[in-house]
């Protein structure tokens, strides 16, 4: 975002707010401006220092003298459905959104957690269920959280790890954007009602987005590209908010507070 594209946003607020996101009390928030707003690369010293300040001030550090020993937080086991939402699974999204450093130790730790309990090793989809021995449990795995995985690992530098690249395979093989069809897919991993049934689950596809986004333009195949096209039509044509099994009908009544036609 250059200088001029700045300006243009600011010139519709009653104030400029750069000088509040920059306050020291919110390391992240500081970082994110410093480099998705100003655009300073992360070589550059105030964008070093927001880094550090990550993991030794304010909340990451909070969450991480939490953290179990195994790199998990409360039961190993529950780490996502009856641990919502502050088991291991949301925990690690936390603290990826947060701008947590993949280079800590007790990041990876938590990182080679999900990757050894939840992945199926079959698919390299993620599970709802699993154990270290095994993996994630290929009759559990589920779009969305495959989604969430994927992206908060590749936000802690798991770009090149061919587990993470599995996990990328599936999600460009198996994501539908489709409404109401007659004739849903047969066979795994579709037969799961909830997530897939007749028609498309929106959060599958935001999940989808969001993980897709931090693969690198330079290292996006076609089918990533192809995917990430897909998933864009797929929101434009129900205007964001519509349900995608009732496109005439909002998903949530309470966002029409925010102006949507």
């Amino acid at each position: 975002m250059n200088k001029q594209n700045i300006n243009e946003w600011k010139s519709v607020l009653n104030a400029d707010p750069i000088d509040w996101l920059l306050e020291n009390d919110n390391p992240s928030v500081r970082y994110f401006t410093l480099t998705d707003i100003l655009e300073l690369p992360e070589s550059d010293l105030d964008v070093s220092k927001a880094k550090d300040a990550i993991m030794n001030n304010g909340v990451v550090p909070q969450i991480l003298a939490k953290q179990e020993k195994g790199g998990y937080w409360g039961s190993p086991e529950d780490f996502y459905i009856r641990s919502k939402y502050h088991g291991t699974v949301w925990t690690l999204i936390v603290l990826a959104e947060l701008g947590a450093s993949g280079e800590d130790e007790r990041i990876r730790q938590t990182c080679e957690f999900i990757l050894e309990v939840s992945q199926d090793r079959a698919s390299g989809a993620f599970s709802y269920q699993g154990t270290p021995k095994n993996g994630g449990q290929h009759s559990a795995v589920i779009p969305c959280l495959t989604g969430n995985m994927v992206c908060s690992l590749l936000k802690f530098g798991y770009l090149d790890d061919p587990r993470v690249q599995q996990g990328v395979d599936w999600i460009v093989t198996y994501q539908r954007f489709d409404d109401m069809i007659e004739q849903a897919p047969k066979g795994w991993p579709y037969e799961r009602e909830p997530c897939w049934g007749k028609h498309t689950c929106s959060m599958g596809i935001i999940k989808t987005l969001k993980a897709l986004a931090e693969v690198p333009p330079a290292a996006r195949s076609l089918s990533i590209k192809k995917t990430i096209e897909d998933g864009a039509e797929f929101f434009l044509q129900h205007y964001v908010h519509k349900r995608s099994h009732a496109p005439d009908q909002v998903s949530k009544p309470g966002w029409l507070k925010f102006g949507f036609p």
